[in-house]
């Protein structure tokens, strides 16, 4: 089996405006990605599934939000457009989100999918042109 270039898992700790603390998990794969953000314990949570194709996303609520569902969601299909594959989501959090932490929660998970298909595209690119 080819090395693809990808380096597995990746494990942030973003901390919210309102002070809470979330731990985001990010394992990619060649077709996607997977993403458990739990809130203060290494917890699973909600479940949302996403897939992209052809400029459509299809989301399936594999277990529903207690909290914060459109926030789940929203996760799920924005990421899975960008990188145009699956995309699991795990959420975890004992209280709901302010909007001050959903910015900051998805603007850590947006910076993270960048770097990672940013610096794998370049990778995968340059093996095409070899």
């Amino acid at each position: 089996m080819q090395n693809e270039g990808f380096n597995g898992l990746v494990v942030r700790a973003v901390r919210s405006p309102s002070g809470r603390t979330f731990l985001i998990k990010f394992l990619s794969f060649q077709n996607g990605c997977f993403i458990a953000l739990a809130e203060g314990s290494h917890k699973i949570g909600s479940i949302y599934v996403s897939i992209s194709s052809s400029n459509k996303v299809n989301t399936a609520k594999v277990i529903p939000s207690k909290f914060d569902s459109m926030f789940v969601n929203t996760i799920s299909e924005r990421v899975s457009s960008m990188i145009n594959g699956i995309c699991l989501v795990s959420f975890h959090s004992i209280k709901q989100l302010q909007l001050d932490d959903m910015k900051e929660i998805m603007g850590d998970i947006m910076n993270l999918i960048e770097e990672e298909y940013n610096q794998h595209g370049e990778k995968d690119h340059k093996a095409e042109l070899e």
